[in-house]
């Protein structure tokens, strides 16, 4: 019997119209855990680096995360993995909710896509039962009315439904699978499905998901439980509101946003406004929130409502996420109340709430600077509100500008020319980043950004905290009850770090600290990313419930499996250098490791190049950022390194030498 996992994977060949139910190897969970690790495994296997993004070779992935479907508190994330036609690299979402449980209940760990359907079409899991059904009825449908449709037709209210809206199947770079509470947003995994002509998956399950020590899981299960209630009525008081507590971010629980609108950049990332938030701003912004906001909702087994259903006045009902509220908002100049308007009409298109605004404001900029013309923008509305509805259906459609647009700042710049380059200035690795623009380089966020294998924001924040205390009696009352940390010398780093002086950034902590530390941080991540536990309850927040303490017994009583600390962290590693492995095959190398040139206004170009290369020398990567054959071997990944040896990525000479 498995355990925590169920053992099968769903294969779903499109063009043949094939669906095949896969048992699993059980070793794989001891080596990769499952989501992402597994996810990565498969497509190192199964897709060779010369396959584009949109090609009938590609694999799209839904994976269900380890503890996901558990009754571990926050196991709910759907792992969406394939490659992304924006960075040409690996792409991975983190999708909340409900789909993935519901997945695990239905009987399967992962649904693993390929091929290209003739029509379109949408897949319905109802346990034993799966099929392939007609979807063109649904083309054009936007992805809230898509899964309302779907359960309709299917008369089963409770299925849970992921699709893809107008964007996705118009393959917009930056296209988002969305599912009720959460969506798969980043990278452009809606248009991978679009391009597979899948509209969406509807799965319903009944099954049970077997625990190998039920009695000794629950009481881990209610110890974190436990921990959560206290955070909840215990917040941190040392931090701002939006950093105090644990879940994702509680955009419409709080109302003071000075801290975004005052650190975060306006239109295409350039204008930080730093004398915005006011009182008055702050009383109006909350009478909107409060005016819109219908209901808090939580995603599958957890005790926290981050999430929140908004009820605009004329537009359908739909769920708030990733503070996409502020982003459309800030990228035009607006206020909250246009943020809510747009929003409502994005997530039916399926488009990523922090690459579409940016992509619009980047399109405006071009136009005031006279590089796109009235020919280009013709019958463009002259309000500022109206030209983002406008630009956003020509994206969704891929009509006239918008076909250019919808491929992303990067390649739309490459494309339209006439120096739109310099526009298209907030990118790293050829993808739109968060409009955050700071003042003083800070070294453990620089190699979180530059290194990140994930491109998003989720992936570059932690649980060390991102600036020091003012004061030293602060910071000691921090650390004493800090039991999160991975060893005590992390609690004196951040005791001696200081505001000013010589402790203070961009100096502090030291190259050899920072590395230790966004090692720690990174280590949570992958294993978040691969049990299927909401960031927001681990690798996100300060003082998170799970930690590298507890999570090694939580995973062994689940599945079985006689995992410790250090083969906990040896498999969060292994997962790390297969994804490394997996960009660096598809052209990744040091150069592309820089984040844009304002994301701070004080850089430090040789301590930049000191960070990457310690760094590199730390996780055991050459001084391109390629993992050495004897940090393969080490992790097990030998066929990994002798694939790179191949294709002349790796030298034979260097092997030798690390030999």
């Amino acid at each position: 019997m498995r355990y925590a996992e169920t053992g099968y994977n769903l294969e779903i060949d499109l063009s043949r119209g094939n669906i095949e139910r896969i048992e699993t190897d059980p070793g794989l969970a001891q080596r990769f855990l499952g989501g992402l690790g597994t996810n990565a495994k498969i497509l190192w296997d199964r897709v060779p680096p010369e396959v584009e993004p949109y090609s009938t070779d590609n694999l799209l992935i839904f994976g269900a995360g380890l503890l996901t479907g558990t009754p571990a508190p926050g196991a709910n994330r759907t792992i969406v993995s394939s490659f992304s036609p924006q960075t040409k690299l690996m792409a991975y979402s983190m999708m909340g909710g409900f789909f993935a449980p519901e997945l695990k209940h239905a009987g399967y760990d992962k649904v693993i896509i390929s091929g290209r359907s003739p029509e379109l079409v949408y897949l319905w899991i109802n346990n034993d039962k799966v099929e392939l059904r007609d979807a063109r009825h649904l083309r054009g449908k936007g992805t809230l009315e898509t899964a309302d449709l779907i359960r309709q037709e299917l008369k089963e209210p409770n299925a849970q439904v992921a699709a893809i809206g107008l964007a996705g199947e118009n393959r917009v770079y930056f296209a988002s699978i969305e599912q009720g509470r959460s969506s798969a947003s980043r990278l452009g995994i809606g248009g991978v499905m679009g391009d597979k002509r899948l509209k969406a998956i509807a799965v319903r399950g009944t099954k049970d998901v077997n625990i190998a020590h039920p009695a000794e899981f629950m009481e881990y299960c209610n110890e974190v439980l436990k921990y959560i209630k206290f955070r909840e009525k215990n917040p941190l008081g040392m931090v701002p509101p939006i950093l105090a507590g644990l879940g994702s971010p509680q955009e419409m629980r709080l109302h003071d946003e000075e801290w975004h609108t005052t650190n975060f950049a306006w239109g295409n990332a350039r204008r930080r406004r730093k004398d915005f938030w006011t009182d008055e701003v702050e009383k109006n912004w909350t009478e909107t929130s409060e005016g819109v906001r219908q209901r808090f909702l939580s995603c599958y087994n957890c005790p926290l409502s981050c999430g929140a259903s908004v009820a605009y006045p004329g537009v359908p009902k739909y769920m708030m996420k990733c503070y996409s509220k502020l982003t459309y908002t800030m990228a035009a100049m607006s206020d909250l109340d246009f943020g809510f308007r747009i929003n409502s009409r994005a997530q039916e298109y399926g488009v990523d709430g922090f690459t579409t605004p940016q992509t619009i404001a980047f399109a405006l900029e071009l136009y005031e600077a006279g590089i796109l013309t009235d020919q280009e923008m013709s019958g463009m509305p002259s309000d500022s509100e109206e030209r983002f509805f406008w630009l956003l259906e020509r994206i969704v459609r891929r009509e006239g500008i918008g076909d250019v647009l919808a491929n992303g700042t990067y390649w739309a710049a490459q494309e339209i020319g006439r120096g739109a380059e310099e526009y298209a200035h907030n990118n790293i690795k050829k993808h739109e980043q968060l409009p955050l623009k700071l003042g003083m380089l800070n070294p453990i966020y620089f190699l979180m950004y530059s290194t990140g294998e994930k491109i998003n924001i989720t992936q570059i924040e932690g649980q060390f905290p991102q600036a020091p205390f003012a004061k030293r009696e602060e910071r000691e009352e921090f650390v004493k009850d800090w039991i999160q940390v991975p060893e005590e010398k992390f609690k004196q780093y951040f005791l001696e770090w200081e505001p000013r002086g010589d402790n203070s950034i961009p100096y502090y902590p030291s190259v050899e600290a920072t590395c230790e530390i966004v090692d720690w941080m990174e280590k949570m991540h992958y294993l978040d990313d691969s049990t299927g536990m909401c960031a927001g309850l681990s690798s996100f927040p300060l003082k998170p419930a799970y930690h590298i303490h507890n999570l090694a017994s939580i995973i062994s009583a689940a599945t079985g499996l006689d995992l410790d600390e250090a083969g906990l962290a040896q498999a969060a590693k292994r997962n790390r250098t297969l994804l490394r492995a997996i960009n660096v095959r598809r052209g990744l190398r040091r150069a592309d490791e820089r984040p844009p040139e304002d994301h701070w206004k004080h850089r430090f170009p040789e301590l930049e190049t000191t960070l990457l290369d310690e760094y590199y020398k730390f996780k055991g990567w050459n001084d391109q950022g390629i993992p050495t054959r004897e940090c393969l071997n080490d992790l097990g990944l030998d066929y990994v390194g002798e694939d790179l040896e191949q294709r002349g990525i790796l030298s034979n000479e260097q092997s030798k030498k690390e030999g």
